[in-house]
């Protein structure tokens, strides 16, 4: 046999060839899947047998999805021997905390948390099973409701003190708002609080009052159509006010005594036209602590507590 590469030991020797390239290129593609694809189950599918701690981080995790929901929130208040909760009409933010450091003073070591809110607001988390030892509105008719549903130590209601709606602007007065009757001029934005929040009541009376007294119809109806929000809270109205997102808003006249000078410019309603808006004070029949409840409002009532009110620009009870 020769040495020379005939065409037939030629294609025998490509065959081998072909078949050992083959052979590699097979085993190089086996190491790669079976050396992946454990990893990938592994970081995908849960545990097959059952695994504590894949079981519990899953029930957390149920548990925090699943929460009980209501109509209105719950506030986090409890009682305590010392403590008592007031459930307060928003207005009344300002002056809040003369009034509990005052209550403090008078009434070592008592204290009250507050809860303040829409009035309308408030009482719906009272009906919700809501927990407080006293309760402050600024509406006689939620007040009356609340009694009449038996929520109330009935001879504890008694009148707080008053309240009369005036108009705020910004303090730089961006749509040169000189009186009530600019209220009506084209493209001025009003803020104003619904219909169901006690100053959303009293801002409509005195809307009415003002067109049948100095105005018109024309000035209300032009006055109304300014409206561009209708707010949950007297001190959303104001919110609104002083982050210059309206030129004007209706609030009680307190929201402007209490703010910090130079926050708003305002526009008095004479009392012929205006609303009285009175607020009232009661104990509630679920108080664990009708004592101190008792002394609270006692200290509202008192001159002390009068005081307070009247510095923060409300009026005294009619």
């Amino acid at each position: 046999m020769n040495g020379r590469l005939t065409p037939k030991r030629f294609a025998l020797i490509s065959m081998i060839f072909a078949l050992i390239l083959a052979a590699a290129l097979f085993a190089g593609c086996t190491q790669s899947t079976t050396s992946t694809t454990p990893a990938t189950t592994a970081a995908t599918a849960a545990p097959a047998t059952p695994d504590t701690t894949y079981v519990a981080t899953t029930a957390a995790t149920a548990a925090q999805t699943t929460v009980a929901k209501t109509a209105t929130p719950v506030p986090t208040y409890t009682s305590s021997e010392t403590n008592i909760v007031s459930f307060t009409a928003a207005s009344l933010s300002g002056v809040s905390p003369a009034l509990g450091a005052g209550f403090n003073s008078a009434y070592p070591p008592h204290k009250v948390a507050f809860n303040l809110d829409g009035t309308q607001a408030l009482k719906t988390q009272v009906e919700n099973g809501a927990y407080s030892d006293v309760f402050i509105s600024a509406s006689n008719s939620y007040t009356n409701t609340l009694k009449s549903e038996g929520y109330f130590v009935n001879d504890s209601v008694k009148t707080l003190c008053t309240n009369y709606v005036i108009v705020i602007l910004p303090a730089s007065n961006p749509a040169n708002i000189q009186s009530l009757s600019d209220l009506a001029k084209p493209n001025v934005k009003i803020a104003m609080a619904a219909n169901t929040v006690p100053v959303g009541t009293a801002t409509a009376a005195v809307i009415n009052n003002l067109a049948n007294s100095t105005y018109s119809q024309a000035w209300k109806n032009a006055t109304m159509a300014n409206v561009v929000t209708y707010e949950t809270s007297e001190p959303a109205v104001a919110t609104k006010v002083s982050l210059g997102e309206v030129d004007a808003g209706f609030v009680y006249q307190s929201t402007s005594t209490a703010a910090a000078a130079g926050t708003y410019k305002s526009i008095t309603i004479a009392q012929k036209d205006n609303y009285l808006q009175t607020y009232t004070i009661g104990i509630l029949q679920e108080s664990k602590n009708k004592a101190i409840a008792t002394d609270f409002e006692n200290y509202m009532l008192s001159s002390a507590g009068q005081q307070i009110l009247k510095q923060y620009g409300f009026t005294p009870a009619a």
